[in-house]
């Protein structure tokens, strides 16, 4: 006991900033847990509703399906929705900008986890063995980027839907042929 107190008195330099490597990657975690677990949507139903709605052109009941989604897919249908509704031409690249928009709060804090798990190992490795804060950090940076990728491909699901029918509505127009069916 004795000899932990004394490396602890002269290595304090190293572990001071270890520990609180240790408390940041410990807030983040926990943080980015509780927000992924609270955003996590099986899109496939939403997208079969979002088909049905958008064949018949129903937009409110599309923003309703938008509501009843919530979270993160919630927001990006709602604004998919809008953007439908108010500006077909320029869909993909106004849809683009929300759902990035939607993918920085899904990315927020996961430089720290990242920075710490680079940057940790230089502590020294007395610091990186005990506490293991280097190893922690980069596992739950690289599954909170797996995460974040798999939101990105929902994001890019929800635009791919509605720029089927942003074009078919675009060839009915001009050769007034029926809406597609997608079929989910």
């Amino acid at each position: 006991m004795e000899l932990l107190i004394e490396s602890i008195k002269m290595d304090w330099p190293v572990l001071l900033p270890i520990l609180i490597c240790s408390i940041l990657v410990l807030a983040v975690v926990i943080n980015k847990w509780a927000y992924f677990k609270k955003n996590k949507r099986d899109i496939a139903i939403y997208m079969r509703e979002l088909n049905r709605e958008l064949e018949s052109n129903d937009l409110r009941a599309a923003q309703d399906t938008a509501l009843r989604c919530g979270g993160v897919i919630g927001e990006v249908i709602e604004e998919a929705v809008r953007i439908f509704n108010e500006q077909k031409k320029g869909f993909s690249r106004a849809f683009d900008i929300s759902a990035t928009l939607a993918t920085r709060k899904l990315e927020s804090n996961l430089t720290i986890l990242g920075t710490i798990g680079g940057v940790a190992p230089f502590l020294g490795l007395f610091g990186t063995v005990v506490l293991g804060v280097a190893i922690v950090a980069v596992i739950f940076f690289n599954l909170f980027q797996s995460v974040v990728k798999h939101f990105e491909n929902d994001f890019n699901l929800i635009k791919l839907l509605f720029l089927n029918y942003v074009d078919a509505e675009g060839q009915s127009q001009s050769k007034y042929s029926p809406s597609p069916k997608v079929n989910l």
